[in-house]
């Protein structure tokens, strides 16, 4: 009899579902936290310029350091401190996972939130342990310190500011959870992907621990399409998790357009701030609209809850907008749909659909 090849693949994979990316052609694409920004004309032709003299049959060389050296001052790494590169934060996390799946190992994060902490753990076969956030989204203390201490995690995430939810973490409940898993020989990974439009920043307190890891990406800085990620924390701890990490895992096009960016960090800059101005502005209009609830955000990402989260999820896309329907990622987030910021006259759009389908 002949067997099938799908036999040769793991149970828990074939039961798993792709990480779905919907079809955003034609609509006001509003569900995937992007700079809705391009780069100016002139900077479009002089990056085309510059990718087009890179030497692409030759494996990427040392113009990864020299990333990594600009990567460093736009970021102020402390002395002391590494820093390593991914393609996108997506791979640091898997390499996190991979680097500390020791028997028993697990990892532990709120919930709801970034779902490839949980995806990444299950694919190295770590144990995910995720700690209800409070009904408000806040850190449950207890809770998470209860979990630290029974569990033992290798990995505690706090994503700050969270995804789906946007919102920043109580200072003081972050540093007992930063204590309490330091305690235990444990590493704490802040991921600071939404930090472009945050008010608050980990990195000035990273300084005071030896067992904290601060992981940012360029995708909310404007560069989405070109999958770069970065992690810090001190050099030891750097060291080990990069030696896990693919050969040329960041292309010379990724490195050298990332290059690109930072010397024109004025631009994507005063992008952020037009995106945190426009944020306010869509954050005044969704408090107006009847029958919603809106919460604060200090990302690119508004929350709101609906009365039926999918019935106004088709109406917005019926009148051309693209959200993200959240409601079934959590039972904390019934009825909710996360909707990202836009542009002036995007946001008005979205504004005009979303009271016309409630």
């Amino acid at each position: 009899m002949t067997v099938s090849p799908l036999a040769r693949f793991r149970p828990d994979v074939q039961s798993m579902h792709a990480y779905a990316v919907q079809d955003a052609r034609g609509l006001v694409k509003l569900d995937a936290m992007e700079n809705p920004y391009g780069l100016p004309p002139a900077l479009q032709a002089a990056l085309g310029a510059r990718l087009g003299a890179l030497a692409l049959n030759r494996y990427p060389g040392d113009r990864g350091d020299d990333l990594k050296r600009a990567l460093a001052i736009h970021a102020h790494l402390p002395e002391g401190f590494a820093l390593m590169l991914g393609n996108g934060s997506d791979e640091l996390i898997s390499l996190l996972a991979m680097a500390c799946d020791l028997p028993g190992a697990a990892i532990l994060a709120p919930v709801p939130g970034f779902v490839m902490y949980a995806m990444s753990a299950q694919l190295q076969g770590l144990r995910f342990i995720g700690v209800p956030l409070t009904a408000d989204f806040a850190l449950d203390a207890a809770a998470m310190l209860a979990a630290i201490a029974r569990d033992k995690p290798a990995i505690v995430y706090l994503a700050y500011p969270n995804n789906p939810t946007a919102n920043l973490w109580d200072d003081a409940v972050i540093e007992k959870i930063v204590e309490a898993q330091g305690a235990q020989g444990g590493l704490v990974v802040m991921d600071e992907a939404y930090q472009p439009f945050a008010s608050r920043s980990y990195l000035d307190r990273i300084e005071r621990h030896g067992h904290v890891l601060l992981m940012r990406t360029l995708s909310k800085f404007g560069l989405a399409g070109v999958r770069l990620g970065y992690l810090m924390g001190p050099a030891a701890l750097i060291a080990e998790v990069d030696k896990v990490r693919p050969p040329y895992n960041i292309s010379v096009l990724n490195c050298e357009c990332a290059l690109f960016a930072l010397e024109h960090a004025d631009v994507f800059e005063a992008q952020a701030e037009a995106i945190r101005t426009e944020r306010t502005t869509l954050l005044a209009g969704l408090a107006a609209l009847p029958g919603l609830k809106v919460w604060p955000s200090d990302a690119n990402m508004v929350l709101v809850r609906v009365p039926d989260a999918t019935k106004t999820f088709d109406g917005l896309k019926a009148r051309g907008v693209l959200v993200k329907n959240v409601s079934k990622m959590h039972e904390l987030l019934a009825n909710c749909l996360r909707l990202t910021v836009g542009t002036a006259d995007e946001n008005a759009q979205l504004l005009a659909a979303l009271e016309a389908s409630l």
